[in-house]
Parts: C-alpha cells; structure tokens; sequence
C-alpha cells in the first residue's frame, strides 16, 4: 500500500515537473515579464474594454478567449458584453434571433456567413453567450463593403443607400494613412505593384467599424471583450486608435498572440505590442 502510495507521488511530481518544463505558453507583460494569468484577470476586471488579438488558427489562443469569458462573466455577471471580428453587423438580426431563442440552432449556423472555423474556435463563444444571455455585438463591416473600399476608396461609401450606412460608422471616415499598421501594408512583401493606396483603407475601414460597433453596446459600468486578429489591435493601433479618437478616457486593455521557438523569454520584436502577450509554442498544433 505504501509502495503504491510512494509511486502515485513520484508519477505525480515527474509529470508535474514534465509540465514544467514544457509549457505550451506563458503570458506577459508590456515590458516583456513573466506575468501569471490571476494578475491579468484581476487588472482586466476594471477595464472598459478589452482588446483580445489571437492569431486565428492558434488553439490556445481560443482555449484563452474562452477561459477568459468564463472567469469575467462570474465578476462582472450581466455587465459583460461580447463581440467578435469573425461575425459581420449585416447579420446581428440572426445572431440575436438565436440567441433569443427565436431560431435553432442549424438555421443560426446556415444563414450566417461564418468562418470556417467556427465551430472548433468560436461557436464556443457564441453558445456561453446564448447560455449565460449575454450580448454578444457582430461588430465588423459586411466584407462586399470593405471590398468596395479597396476597389474604389472610402469615397464609394458615400453612394450607398441610407440602409447600407446602418452598418458603418458615421461618414467619412477618420484616417491617419502614417500609423504603422497602415503605412506598412504598402510594403508587404510579394505584392508586387498591385497594392494600391485604397488596400490599407479596406483594412481600416474594419477597424473603423469594428471600434464604432464596440462603442454603440458600451456604456458606463460595462465591460466590452472583443476578439479579433492581432493584427486589429497591436501597437495600441487599428481598432485601439479608432476608439480612442473617440473617446481618449476610455480605460481599454489589449492582448496580443505570438508564437516562438522558445517561449520562455518574449524576443525583442514582440516586447510592447499590447498590454499582455500571449506567448505560444511555434509547433502548436493549428485549428486550421
């Protein structure tokens, strides 16, 4: 008996000690320091918002975003509110007729243009949401809009119908073509000359309207977490810019998602590109 016991607390400390050593991931701050996930949740409680980038085929990523739904919604109850990158505000009627309770379940997932990873990454999200009733904002712009933008600039938007304009921010749209996030998609490498100066447009228009969205279901007292790709927060640019011409006072914390080699010490290049960084195993495995 004594044996068994000795050998259950060996196994015990050898697959602790394993685990150790191996970590999928580990967090950090905006300095590059070691930072345990109870801090983080404790700092992100007081927020207005919170920008969580994940990289989109990053499992731990997801397993992340969903930890932290569970741990807020039990702080913050009912004053918690959801949105996402991945559902577009032409379909909000759908998105809140299921949750309603008004569609099933199959009608909510056909009729909506979901990514095709949806059910592995965020169908989770939406389902704690229909659980718990909770808002949950379809915050980008309809992507035959964002496309509009790269064909013909912010100026076509201007020639839709009073309809069309619902699911934008007001026009015209704010834009600052020098922030990094912008000015570098003109050098992105392989493009050749085909990226042309309305490319970057058709990305801050998502952004715009992505931060419009966030702000149209925020009001004093709540708390707004928001997923979307790395890209649309990091360096406190893209959606955080939007919003925080809007509104400077906003108290708005960000994540962001980068994978390395060796995940115990964040590398240079990734040191300050949100307030925490979520530092994952290159070799994790892809949801994609």
């Amino acid at each position: 008996m004594l044996k068994n016991s000795l050998l259950s607390i060996v196994l015990l400390f050898v697959f602790t000690a394993f685990k150790a050593d191996k970590p999928a991931y580990l967090l950090f701050n905006k300095a590059g320091e070691k930072v345990k996930y109870e801090k983080i949740l404790n700092q992100m409680e007081a927020a207005d918002i919170i920008l969580f980038g994940e990289s989109h085929n990053n499992p731990i990523s997801h397993w992340l975003q969903l930890e932290l739904t569970k741990d807020l919604f039990e702080r913050k109850g009912a004053q918690l509110v959801l949105g996402a990158e991945m559902l577009e505000n032409d379909n909000q009627v759908i998105l809140d007729e299921y949750l309603d309770s008004l569609i099933s379940q199959s009608t909510f997932e056909k009729e909506m243009r979901l990514w095709p990873n949806y059910k592995t990454d965020y169908k989770p999200l939406v389902e704690f949401a229909n659980k718990n009733r909770l808002k949950f904002v379809a915050t980008n712009v309809p992507r035959r809009y964002a496309s509009l933008v790269n064909k013909k600039g912010f100026e076509a938007l201007e020639e839709l119908s009073d309809e069309a304009r619902t699911f934008l921010p007001p026009l015209p749209i704010s834009y600052d073509s020098t922030l990094n996030c912008y000015e570098s998609m003109m050098h992105m490498e392989g493009m050749g000359n085909h990226i042309t100066p309305n490319f970057p447009k058709s990305q801050a228009i998502k952004d715009a309207t992505m931060a419009h969205f966030i702000l149209e279901n925020w009001s004093q007292g709540k708390l707004f977490l928001h997923f979307h790709g790395s890209y649309h927060s990091e360096n406190f640019e893209s959606i955080y810019w939007y919003l925080k011409q809007e509104k400077p006072d906003l108290k708005i914390f960000t994540i962001h998602t980068s994978s390395q080699k060796n995940v115990f010490e964040l590398e240079e290049e990734n040191k300050g590109k949100a307030d925490f960084t979520i530092c994952v195993d290159e070799d994790m495995t892809s949801t994609q």
